[in-house]
């Protein structure tokens, strides 16, 4: 029996064994189990080889316009950006990754539009595999939906899924430390609905015999087995619905309603209509506010402070990693910093570098002759 057999045979037994106390155990068997048959299934694809998309990450940041075929995304993307990505009102008109770059409050946002999914994509279908390979390297998803067709977003977090990309979701707090001797023993920080004998049941099916496992939250199954697993990839996304110019203003209502039953709150869906060019502005604004970058101004000696094209780091950066991102002399002779704006508490403070930035903050480095 093939490995794709052996997985279809896991995937059927889970779904007919009923989820109670007395099958939990062997339920998260077959899930840790399934977990390691399409790993070795995906690493058996990858030595394949094939046709891939292989982009190289442009820019201070990337996001992936994720959509079944037409609804709109190569329309999107050129009125967004300086690409030229072939638009036609039939499936599949994009047939590579086509890149574009959004410039945006000074920051360069590479945009990919990636070929249309297709239900089945994770598993191969229509190149879905390589498609979804580029998503998850992208540091923001951004769902593309036809206002007509709010059901697709189901089958795109099914896909997003089963190729291993966790959409808004943090990594689980769950540590293992493997160990020569003593059997598993398992400490949490949280209660558990799962039993301990289910727990280590499941750490068995990853190889652990020996191992303390620390869990920092209350986790089901799929957590626990998430928190084993070193290929899955955790990222935010963004919701767009596209061509609202072709709905009437009653029809609203029901859409909103669409999304609720999806927990998509209207409010924080964006609706485009990326033909007429309507509703761009606040989809970058939204763009911007999901990738957590700053902005910071760079005051150049005898030049002053530059404006147009600040530094771009993520939230949270000081300024070692501000210096470490322009590197060069300035990592090499760095002596302190002077910074004004929202993180200083007066004009021009003198701090060190585990200073931490804000957005708009203005920096200048002083260094060492």
């Amino acid at each position: 029996m093939g490995l794709e057999e052996e997985i279809d045979d896991i995937e059927a037994e889970i779904a007919s064994t009923p989820y109670n106390k007395s099958t939990e155990a062997h339920i998260g068997r077959l899930k840790a189990k399934l977990a390691e048959k399409k790993e070795k299934l995906e690493n058996q694809s990858s030595a394949g080889g094939g046709t891939g998309y292989d982009v190289e990450k442009t820019g201070d940041a990337t996001v992936a316009l994720v959509g079944f075929p037409s609804v709109g995304k190569s329309s999107l993307l050129n009125s967004l950006t300086n690409a030229e990505s072939e638009t036609g009102d039939y499936e599949f008109t994009t047939l590579d990754v086509n890149p574009g770059m959004l410039k945006h409050r000074g920051a360069n946002i590479q945009l990919l539009d990636v070929p249309g999914l297709i239900q089945g994509a994770a598993t191969g279908k229509g190149d879905g595999k390589q498609v979804l390979a580029v998503v998850r390297n992208a540091d923001l998803i951004m769902f593309v939906l036809s206002v007509f067709e709010i059901e697709q977003y189901d089958r795109l977090q099914e896909e997003l899924y089963n190729i291993k990309i966790r959409v808004d979701e943090q990594p689980p707090r769950v540590t293992v430390r493997p160990k020569i001797k003593d059997g598993i023993k398992v400490t949490s920080s949280a209660d558990q609905d799962l039993d301990e004998e289910t727990i280590k049941h499941v750490l068995r099916e990853r190889g652990y015999v020996n191992a303390d496992l620390n869990l920092g939250e209350k986790v089901d199954i799929d957590r626990l087995v998430d928190g084993l697993m070193e290929n899955r990839e955790y990222i935010p996304s963004i919701t767009c619905v596209n061509k609202v110019d072709l709905i009437d203003p009653d029809y609203k209502e029901t859409v909103d309603e669409q999304l609720r039953e999806r927990d998509l709150d209207p409010e924080e869906v964006t609706f485009i209509s990326a033909e007429e060019e309507k509703g761009l502005e606040a989809l970058k604004d939204r763009i911007w506010d999901h990738l957590d970058l700053i902005r910071v101004y760079m005051d150049k000696p005898g030049r002053g402070v530059d404006r147009e094209e600040p530094l771009m780091l993520e939230k949270g950066s000081t300024i070692e990693d501000a210096v470490d991102k322009l590197g060069g002399e300035f990592k090499e002779r760095f002596r302190f910093a002077r910074v004004s704006g929202p993180s200083a508490t007066h004009d021009k403070q003198q701090v060190g570098d585990q200073h931490v930035l804000e957005d708009e903050d203005v920096l200048k480095l002083i260094l060492r002759r």
